[in-house]
């Protein structure tokens, strides 16, 4: 017996040790299957984010009905109502008001008339004479192709025929003459103008540009349109250093950023990604909308731009902006509210628990954009006050039901990361409680960057980083001009026109030059809607 049990206490040993072996190994397993279960998820996750943002409606808007398409008719069914008689439907179209056709009384008008000839003028009943009744209109829209013509500008020069005959020098007098927007070249103010609206404004690259002129019989390489319109942006620079200095005068700034490729950028490749800065001032301010070209997406960027400037600046968290100095930064819910629709779309179809997390995530945003659209009208106290009384019991909810779900989803996914976005940027998001005229959302930038990205997306990059800083210029001029409801191609010819021909380092003289102001003639303007 004592042989049997000094055999038998070893091995029990042995296999109690290998049992926990096998626990530690199966515990191992288990958390490297939960590890991998989690990195499973997150992947599928952004497959399906992928598919949505590329295959996927852009809007983030949430309709409270959407209609089908396959229903309609039915949904606007009214089984028991009579047909209306010719007689009614005639009598209504005659009482209806046009607004297309009020739109036009604007516009110039050409009147054809069309007369019975002489040998129709007799009654085919009785062969009597005819004379008119009534006048029968149908109106039409005619549009003119752009026309090109050649300007000669002459200018005569006088001299003295009595000097001639008895004095040793005569005096050589010249009538005044503008001077040209570029010196020994035929571009004329309109042509500038009219290149840089087709590239700028309607996103129209110098190439297709090319030849279009090539169907007026112009050959006109698209080298010397590139060399006209960075000239004509050196002129427009005046324009932008002025606005630069009345945004750095304003405060508050919203502020974006977004890619562009540059091919010939010092110390970098052709396809390294460079960037351009949009700075815009609030709603509530004289619109101003300035582009920025840099080679990088470093802080030190607006510190520089920004130099000078004493308020609040809304981004959308980006951290570049902390760097520069003496101003606070407002936050974006448009961003916050993103991030759960963006974990609505990742989410697999069976995800109830989550999918509901991510709609009560969004649902607080949307009350709180809700609770905004009341008080368009207000002044700004009285938006402060309202938002106090009505916005705020909603953000303290919003936060505490933050911190009650923060421990309940993984961090990483992008439900984690929506939740975690508020959380750490909610001292920033809560700063438009501090005044009234500080917005919810950064979607004024947004909105304002939105054309140079479309424009990106036909002319590609830019050859130079000057090249783009030029294109950073016009653009400015053109979308501030848009936004104080200026025509950019008259516009931008007025300009060409004016700054050769005054002192540009007079301020009061460009500032009558600038959008808003009322010294710009009436042609520049667009013709407000009743």
């Amino acid at each position: 017996m004592k042989n049997i049990e000094k055999t038998t206490v070893p091995q029990l040993k042995n296999d109690q040790n290998a049992i926990e072996a096998l626990q530690n190994k199966c515990a191992q397993l288990e958390q490297e299957k939960e590890e991998l279960a989690a990195k499973v998820a997150w992947y599928e996750e952004q497959i399906r984010k992928g598919a949505a943002q590329k295959y996927g409606a852009s809007s983030e808007k949430t309709p409270a009905e959407q209609l089908s398409m396959f229903n309609e008719a039915e949904k606007g069914q009214r089984a028991n109502l009579d047909e209306p008689n010719l007689e009614e439907i005639t009598y209504k179209r005659s009482k209806s008001k046009n607004k297309t056709n009020e739109a036009w009384d604007d516009l110039p008008v050409e009147v054809i008339e069309y007369y019975l000839p002489d040998s129709e003028k007799n009654c085919p009943v009785c062969d009597e004479p005819l004379h008119p009744m009534k006048k029968e209109i149908r109106k039409e829209l005619k549009i003119v192709p752009a026309k090109i013509s050649v300007v000669h500008h002459i200018r005569y020069v006088y001299a003295c025929r009595s000097c001639e005959k008895n004095e040793e020098t005569t005096p050589i007098v010249r009538a005044k003459m503008p001077n040209p927007i570029i010196k020994g070249s035929f571009a004329s103010p309109s042509l500038i103008a009219f290149i840089m609206n087709r590239k700028y404004n309607e996103s129209l690259p110098l190439y297709r540009q090319e030849q279009q002129f090539m169907n007026f019989g112009l050959d006109i390489s698209r080298q010397n349109l590139s060399n006209w319109t960075i000239k004509g942006a050196d002129f427009l620079k005046i324009i932008y250093s002025r606005l630069h200095e009345h945004l750095l005068d304003e405060r508050f700034i919203h502020a974006d950023e977004t890619t562009v490729q540059v091919l010939d950028e010092k110390g970098k490749s052709a396809t390294s990604k460079s960037y351009m800065w949009l700075y815009a001032t609030g709603k509530y301010s004289r619109p101003i909308f300035l582009y920025e070209y840099q080679a990088s997406r470093s802080g030190k960027h607006p510190k520089a731009f920004l130099k000078g400037f004493k308020g609040h600046i809304q981004t959308d968290g980006f951290a570049g902006y902390n760097d520069v100095d003496d101003v606070s930064i407002m936050g974006c819910f448009a961003h916050a509210r993103r991030g759960f629709v963006d974990a609505l779309k990742a989410l697999p179809i069976d995800a109830d628990t989550s999918k509901s997390i991510a709609m009560e995530g969004r649902e607080y945003c949307n009350k709180l954009f809700l609770i905004e659209r009341q008080f368009v009208d207000l002044t700004a106290s009285e938006r402060y006050l309202k938002r106090l009384e009505l916005s705020k019991p909603v953000l303290d909810a919003f936060l505490a039901w933050l911190e009650e779900y923060k421990p309940k989803v993984l961090p990483k996914s992008n439900l984690g990361k929506a939740i975690n976005y508020c959380l750490n940027q909610w001292s920033k998001l809560i700063t438009f409680l501090e005044n009234g005229e500080i917005e919810l959302s950064n979607n004024r930038a947004e909105r304002a960057i939105k054309p140079f990205v479309i424009g990106r997306k036909n002319w590609l990059f830019s050859k130079t980083p000057h090249g783009a800083q030029s294109s950073a210029i016009i653009y400015s001029v053109i979308e501030t001009a848009k936004a104080s409801h200026l025509n950019p191609f008259y516009y931008l010819e007025y300009l060409f026109e004016t700054l050769p021909n005054i002192d540009i380092n007079d301020p009061i003289k460009v500032d009558q030059l600038l959008p808003w102001s009322d010294q710009l003639p009436e042609y520049c303007r667009i013709p407000k809607k009743d």
